[in-house]
């Protein structure tokens, strides 16, 4: 699956967004997103697979946290729209200051 694809489902989004303040084990996620353990590890299973998160044991828990690499690689990607998108909002700021 494309980095895209595991990033368009908002549940993974939110797991990564968890993952990003810090590592958490899969109980603690299934906590906060209410849904069951074995829907939360699938997700895992595909971000795992994807490059986005790390795993580790700790004593008898799988602890979860993100990688950052394939992020930055992503966010490498961006750049050019960003700053197209920049220079447009740029534009429209210029334009609302003129109508002042």
């Amino acid at each position: 699956m494309s980095m895209f694809g595991v990033l368009a489902d908002p549940t993974r989004r939110r797991i990564l967004e968890l993952l990003a303040e810090e590592e958490r084990p899969v109980g603690e996620l299934v906590a906060e997103l209410s849904i069951s353990q074995p829907g939360v590890s699938k997700h895992l299973r595909v971000m795992r697979e994807a490059g986005l998160v790390t795993v580790r044991s700790d004593a008898q828990r799988r602890v979860y946290g993100v990688d950052p690499g394939p992020l930055r690689e992503l966010d490498v990607w961006l750049a050019p729209y960003r700053r197209l998108w920049n220079s447009h909002l740029d534009a429209l700021e210029r334009h609302l200051d003129g109508e002042e």
